[in-house]
């Protein structure tokens, strides 16, 4: 059982992240996620904060699952957001952005999420998602009308 809650916790997450990317990120908390697009020589974003506040989360979350009688079901929840975590942090950081020289070479299912995600970059709009991004058919069309050079500059964040 502790296996399928993991598995469960981390396909929850993708719906999670888009509205989380989509309401917090570009809504309320777009002054951290506004590093994200545009350009920066250090490495380091404000954006950065994320994934520390996430992941922090995802250690209150354990905490209270081993030491709280009663919350255990806690823990493959978090083991399954964690292995979210990972994931979308290679996927986005490492693969698609290439912000940590770990990985260097092609992988076509990547090469589309990283097509997907620059139409996220270039139209400050869908998709939202990382793993299982939704581009709509209006947004396909306006990227084919427009060319294909990407903005890095949002609109509104």
């Amino acid at each position: 059982m502790p296996l399928v809650i993991a598995v469960i916790s981390f396909l929850m997450m993708e719906p999670i992240t888009y509205l989380t990317h989509r309401f917090v990120m570009h809504g309320i908390g777009a002054f951290l996620h506004r590093s994200h697009h545009r350009r920066n020589s250090t490495g380091w974003e404000a954006n950065d904060a994320y994934p520390v506040l996430f992941g922090a989360a995802v250690c209150i979350s354990l905490a209270i699952g081993f030491n709280v009688a009663g919350f255990g079901f806690i823990i493959p929840v978090s083991v399954g957001v964690t292995i979210y975590g990972i994931t979308y942090g290679l996927v986005h950081d490492v693969y698609i952005h290439g912000r940590l020289p770990l990985f260097r070479g092609r992988i076509a299912r990547l090469d589309l999420l990283a097509e997907r995600h620059e139409l996220h970059h270039r139209f400050n709009s869908e998709p939202y998602g990382m793993l299982l991004p939704v581009v709509p058919r209006a947004l396909r069309q306006r990227a084919e009308a427009k060319g294909s050079e990407p903005s890095h500059e949002p609109a509104d964040a």
